[in-house]
């Protein structure tokens, strides 16, 4: 019986390489030049400091456009929460988004169920597993997938026949 896995997976080795390439660039940068800027990730944590929220703008820019040339998704990065450190300078608190939660879950098998195939869809703590007889509804149900938007990428791996 045909199946295959919904998954959302971070590469965590690239991210740290567009990590630091981001840091690179922000030490040769002029109009960053002196200024108390940093990023560290710790687990899936991320904290982002700069001067002020133009700046930090910036910088969140930047790591997105490193991680998008490192092929990594941004939408991984959630903001929890922006506030001021000392010395006149704002800390950005955010986490990577590993894995699906129950709510989009819930919506993308809401959303595969509304196209009528015979395909059996469960949770797997955070994955989804797809089981159906035919390949070609299983197909039909990737593409619909992929048009579901949940603001964090998605991947389907171990298609078997």
């Amino acid at each position: 019986m045909p199946s295959f896995d919904v998954v959302s997976r971070i590469n965590f080795q690239e991210f740290d390489n567009a990590l630091s390439n981001c840091l690179r660039e922000i030490g040769t940068r002029y109009d960053f030049k002196g200024l108390n800027i940093s990023i560290e990730r710790k687990d899936k944590e991320i904290t982002t400091l700069a001067p002020d929220n133009l700046k930090l703008k910036q910088v969140n820019e930047l790591l997105s456009t490193h991680l998008i040339r490192r092929k990594v998704d941004p939408r991984v990065i959630k903001v929890k929460s922006t506030e001021s450190a000392t010395g006149n300078t704002v800390r950005q608190l955010s986490e990577l988004k590993d894995g699906i939660d129950q709510d989009s879950a819930k919506k993308i098998i809401a959303q595969v169920k509304t196209l009528k195939l015979k395909i059996q869809m469960k949770i797997q703590g955070e994955e989804l597993r797809a089981d159906g007889k035919k390949r070609d509804d299983l197909q039909e149900a990737i593409a619909a997938i992929r048009g579901i938007d949940i603001g964090q990428p998605l991947e389907f791996v171990n298609f078997r026949d």
